[in-house]
C-alpha cells in the first residue's frame, strides 16, 4: 500500500475486491463522504490499481525468516515460505484473482526482515499492548531444531534462470516447459499434470530460451538423466545431469562464461549454502560445549565384540570424566568402564535407543587405584546384592553414576566438505582440506564410539544411600573388582576445538643441519621442527630460492640411529627469509615414503607423553577434525542455544546429529507434539516453569566462558488426556521435590496420568565463534545476497550460550523402583 494512503487503510481493506462489483460506487460514495473531491478521486484510483491483475513473480527467498518453496498459480512460478502462500491464497479469494493487492499484501509479509526490524524499534507503548494479549501465547515457546549432518558439496554453481525449454523422452511427443535454476552440466525444471518421470530415465532438452544467445546447430539438443524428483499435488520438479558430453563442446563453454557473466543479474541459487552455514556454526557451538565423553572404540580384525577405547574427545566439560578414569600413573581405565561384556550390552541396547547405566567407586590401597563397576543389567536377577552394592558404593566419596550409549558410526561420515568448494579459494579450502589417506585408514577401524557421561547427583546419593548394605557379603564385592594391571592401555587424547591453523604442530628443538643443492652446501642449526618440515637457521646467507628442492643432512642425529638414512633427505624450500639465512622447508615426496618424515614422526610419537593432547592430535592431520565430525552426525543428546536478545536471552534452536536415534518415546518427541506449528518444537516443558526460565536468565548473567557447565535437575509430568498445555504439563525442579517421599509419590502420579521425564540442564557459556572456518561460506553468501549474509552472522555472534537437553529418565526410575520396594 502507498504511504500517502495509510490513513485511509480502513476504507482500503473493506473494499478489496469490491471495486468491479455493482453495488461498488454506491457503497463507495457513502463511505468516503467525508472527504474532499480530490482525496475521493485518488483514492478510488489506488482501489482500481489494487484490483488490476498483476504478472509480477514473487521470490521472497532471502527476504523472510522461512523456507521458501515453489508455488505456483495459474502456470507462473513463485518462491515464497508457508505465512506467504496463507496469505497469496486468502487475498486471491478475495480479490478473486492475482492482482496487485495479492502482490502486496504477500511482499509485505509479517515475517519480512523489513517488518521484524521494524517491530523491534516498537514504542514501548506497543511493547505492553501486546503483552496484554492472550496468555495462550505464554504456552507456545517454538523451536526449530538444527540437524548437523555431512553437508553436500555442489560440484557447480546453480544459477536460478527460467526460461523456455523443450524436452522429449524416447518415443514421446515433445514437451514444451520452463527451467528453474541452471548449472554447467545440469538442470532443474517444472512439469504439471504431465507424464511421471523417474530417477535414471534419460531425455533430450533443446534450449529454446537460449537461441538468441548461442548459435545452435539443426536439429540441437542434449542428453540428460534424470537425478531427482520431487512431488507435490500433480507438480514434478525434476533434477537431471547431462551425459554424454563431447571432448571441447562448445555449448559447455558458453554456459561456463554466461553463467560466470550473469549469476549476479540472476542469483545464486544458496539454499544448501545457507542451510550448512547455519548448521555448521552451531556445531561450533555444541561441540567444544559437550558434557559427554566421546570415546572411540578400535577394532583391529574387524570383530566389533574386541574393540577397545583408542581416542577420547575431551572438553571443559567432560574432563571429569576422563581424569575419573585414568590410574595413579595417569594412565587410560576406559576398559574397566566399557568391558567386552558390556559391549554386547551397548549393541543390543543402541537399537531400543536405550542406555546403560554403570555405578562406581575407586579404593586406594598402597598408593594404587582399585575400580570397582556393576552395570544394571549384571545384577538384574539378584536386586537384593544390586541394591547393597549401590549403597555400599554410595556411601563412598569416588562414587558416581555413568550413563554409557553406543553410536554406530560410517567412516564416510567423517568429512564435510565446504558447500560449492569449487568456488573457494586455495586459501579458504586450506582450513577444511579432504581426509588423507592415513586418516582414512585410522577412521575404518573405528566401527563405533561410545559416549560416557557422569550423571551423579547429591540427591541419588542420599536415595541410594537410604537402602542400606548391612551384611553384604564382601566376598562377593570383592569380584566387582577389577584386577590391577600394568599393561598400558593406550587412549589418545584429543581436545575437540576448531582453534588450529596449521596442520602440523613444531616442536623446537635444534641439531646441526647441512642443506646441500647443486654441488653447494650450506650449514646451519634447525630451530623448529615437525613431522612434515622444519626451519634452519644457516649461519652464512645461501643462494636458495623458494620452491628449490635441496637435500638435508642431520650428522648428529644420524650418529644417535641406524633404523634410518638421515642423509640426502629431499626437502622444499617454502618460504626464506629476505637475509637469506632463515629457510623453511617442507619434505619433497615423490614415489617413496619420505624417510625424514617416518623418522620425525616415530621420534615424536615416543615422547608423546611430553606433549599436550592438542599437540599429539596434530602429528595426524585431519585426524581431530575428522573424529569432530564423526561425533557431530550422530550427536543424540539435543543442545538448545541460549541466544542474546537486548538485554535478555531467548531459546529458539535446538540441535541434534543426523544419523543420532530418536525413540518416539522421548521428551523431543513430546515437545513435537505439544507444538502448534508443524515442524517445530514446543519448550514449553523446558521453559513453562517460570523458575527454571528465570534461572537460566540468571546463571547466564553470571558464568563466563571458562567455568565448567551448571547443572539443574527438573522433572516433567506430561498428562495425555488433557489437551490444555498448561494443565497437562507440570514442571518441577528438584528443589521442590526435596525429600525421597515427595519425588517419589511425583512420579508415581505422572506415570498413573501419562509420561513423566526426567531432564538434567547443562548450561554452559559459550566462546567466540571461530570465523576463520565459517568466513569462506559466509563470504560467498554476502556476495550475492548481501541481507542474508548480515543476517547469518547477525545470528552466529548473538549466541551466547548452550543447554544440553540429558534425559536421566532410566535413572530416575530404577532409582524410583528401588526406593518403593525398600518401602
Amino acid at each position: 500500500m502507498n504511504k500517502d494512503f495509510f490513513k485511509h487503510h480502513k476504507i482500503i481493506d473493506n473494499f478489496r475486491g469490491e471495486v468491479n462489483k455493482i453495488s461498488f460506487e454506491a457503497n463507495y460514495s457513502a463511505a468516503t463522504e467525508h472527504l474532499n473531491k480530490t482525496e475521493k478521486f485518488l483514492l478510488k484510483m489506488e482501489l482500481k490499481r489494487l484490483s488490476s491483475v498483476c504478472t509480477r513473480a514473487i521470490d521472497l527467498r532471502g527476504l523472510v525468516n522461512g523456507e521458501c518453496q515453489l508455488f505456483d498459480f495459474q502456470g507462473q512460478t513463485h518462491f515464497l515460505d508457508d505465512v506467504a502462500i496463507a496469505a497469496f491464497k486468502e487475498n486471491v479469494a478475495i480479490y478473486g484473482d492475482y492482482t496487485f493487492g495479492v502482490y502486496e499484501a504477500v511482499k509485505d509479509a509479517k515475517n519480512s526482515f523489513r517488518n521484524i526490524y521494524q517491530n523491534e524499534q516498537s514504542t514501548p507503548s506497543t511493547i505492553e499492548s501486546r503483552s496484554k494479549k492472550s496468555g495462550m501465547e505464554k504456552l507456545q515457546y517454538p523451536a526449530k531444531l538444527h540437524v548437523l549432518e555431512n553437508y553436500p558439496n555442489r560440484v557447480e554453481e546453480r544459477m536460478n534462470f527460467a526460461i523456455p525449454i523443450t524436452l522429449t523422452i524416447v518415443n514421446k511427443q515433445p514437451i514444451l516447459t520452463t527451467s528453474i535454476d541452471l548449472s554447467v552440466k545440469g538442470i532443474k525444471f517444472k512439469l504439471i499434470n504431465e507424464m511421471a518421470l523417474f530417477k535414471g530415465d534419460q531425455l533430450t532438452i533443446a534450449f529454446t530460451g537460449l537461441e538468441q544467445e548461442f548459435q545452435f546447430s539443426k536439429d540441437s539438443s542434449f542428453y540428460f538423466e534424470v537425478q531427482n524428483v520431487l512431488r507435490d499435488s500433480g507438480t514434478q520438479i525434476i533434477g537431471c545431469r547431462r551425459i554424454d558430453i563431447p571432448e571441447n563442446d562448445g555449448f559447455q563453454r558458453f554456459l561456463v562464461g554466461y553463467i560466470q557473466g550473469n549469476k549476479r543479474r540472476y542469483k545464486i541459487n544458496l539454499d544448501n549454502s545457507l542451510a550448512a552455514l547455519q548448521a555448521r556454526s552451531l556445531e561450533q557451538y555444541a561441540l567444544v560445549k559437550l558434557n559427554e565423553l566421546v570415546i572411540f572404540m578400535h577394532s583391529a580384525d574387524g570383530d566389533v565384540n574386541k574393540s577397545l577405547p583408542r581416542y577420547a574427545l575431551t572438553t571443559k566439560n567432560n574432563q571429569k570424566i576422563y581424569q575419573y578414569w585414568r590410574d595413579e600413573k595417569k594412565r587410560s581405565a576406559l576398559h574397566y568402564l566399557i568391558t567386552a561384556d558390556r559391549l554386547k550390552r551397548l549393541h543390543v541396547l543402541e537399537s531400543q535407543g536405550k542406555s546403560l547405566l554403570v555405578f562406581s567407586f575407586i579404593h586406594q590401597h598402597k598408593g594404587h587405584k582399585f575400580f570397582y563397576t556393576v552395570d544394571e543389567e549384571q545384577l538384574k536377577h539378584d536386586n537384593a546384592f544390586f541394591t547393597q552394592f549401590l549403597a555400599f558404593a554410595a556411601s563412598k566419596s569416588t562414587f558416581a553414576i555413568t550413563a554409557l550409549a553406543s553410536h554406530t558410526v560410517d567412516s564416510d561420515q567423517a568429512y564435510s566438505p565446504f558447500t560449492l568448494s569449487t568456488a573457494m579459494t586455495k586459501q579458504q579450502n586450506y582450513l577444511n582440506p579432504p581426509l588423507t589417506d592415513e586418516v582414512n585408514d585410522i577412521v575404518a577401524h573405528l566401527p563405533f564410539a561410545i559416549t560416557a557421561i557422569d550423571i551423579t547427583s547429591s540427591c541419588e546419593i542420599s536415595d541410594y544411600q537410604v537402602l542400606g548394605y548391612a551384611g553384604i557379603d564382601l566376598e562377593r564385592l570383592k569380584s566387582f573388582g577389577h584386577k590391577y594391571d600394568e599393561n598400558e592401555s593406550r587412549v589418545d587424547e584429543i581436545t575437540l576445538d576448531y582453534g588450529h591453523q596449521r596442520q602440523e604442530v613444531r616442536f623446537k628443538y635444534q641439531t646441526p643441519t647441512i642443506i646441500e643443492c647443486n654441488a653447494l652446501n650450506w650449514s646451519g642449526l634447525s630451530a623448529d621442527f615437525s613431522v612434515s618440515g622444519l626451519k634452519v637457521d644457516l649461519e652464512n646467507p645461501a643462494a636458495l630460492s623458494k620452491g628449490d628442492i635441496v637435500n638435508l643432512t642431520f650428522p648428529k642425529l644420524q650418529k644417535i640411529t641406524s633404523a634410518f638414512d638421515l642423509k640426502q633427505l629431499p626437502y622444499k624450500i617454502m618460504r626464506i627469509s629476505q637475509d637469506k639465512k632463515v629457510v623453511n622447508l617442507r619434505v619433497s615426496v615423490k614415489e617413496h615414503q619420505h624417510i625424514g618424515r617416518s623418522f620425525f614422526k616415530l621420534l615424536i610419537d615416543k615422547n608423546k607423553n611430553k606433549l599436550t593432547p592438542d599437540e599429539y592430535a596434530m602429528l595426524t592431520p585431519g585426524l581431530s577434525d575428522a573424529l569432530r565430525t564423526l561425533y557431530a552426525v550422530n550427536m543424540a543428546i539435543p543442545t538448545a542455544m541460549v541466544q542474546s536478545s537486548g538485554s535478555r536471552y531467548k531459546v529458539e534452536t535446538l540441535v541434534a546429529g543426523q544419523h543420532s536415534y530418536q525413540s518416539h518415546k522421548n521428551l523431543l518427541s513430546a515437545m513435537l507434539r505439544l507444538s502448534d506449528r508443524h515442524g517445530y518444537y514446543n519448550l514449553y516443558p523446558l521453559l513453562g516453569n517460570l523458575k527454571v526460565s528465570n534461572l537460566i536468565d540468571q546463571h547466564m548473567k553470571k558464568l563466563v566462558a571458562s567455568d565448567s557447565a551448571v547443572s539443574e535437575l527438573i522433572y516433567i509430568a506430561i498428562n495425555t488426556s488433557i489437551t490444555d498445555i498448561d494443565k497437562s504439563v507440570t514442571i518441577k525442579q528438584e528443589s521442590e521435590l526435596n525429600t525421597p517421599q515427595m519425588r517419589n509419590f511425583f512420579i508415581k502420579k505422572s506415570l498413573k496420568q501419562g509420561d513423566f521425564y526426567s531432564l538434567q540442564l547443562k548450561l554452559s557459556r559459550t566462546d567466540e565463534a571461530h570465523m576463520e572456518h565459517l568466513n569462506p561460506e559466509l563470504a560467498y553468501i554476502g556476495s550475492y545476497a548481501i541481507h542474508r549474509g548480515k543476517q547469518l552472522e547477525q545470528d552466529i555472534y548473538s549466541v551466547a550460550g548452550v543447554v544440553q537437553l540429558i534425559d536421566v529418565t532410566q535413572e530416575t526410575l530404577l532409582r524410583h523402583t528401588l526406593n518403593t520396594e525398600y518401602n
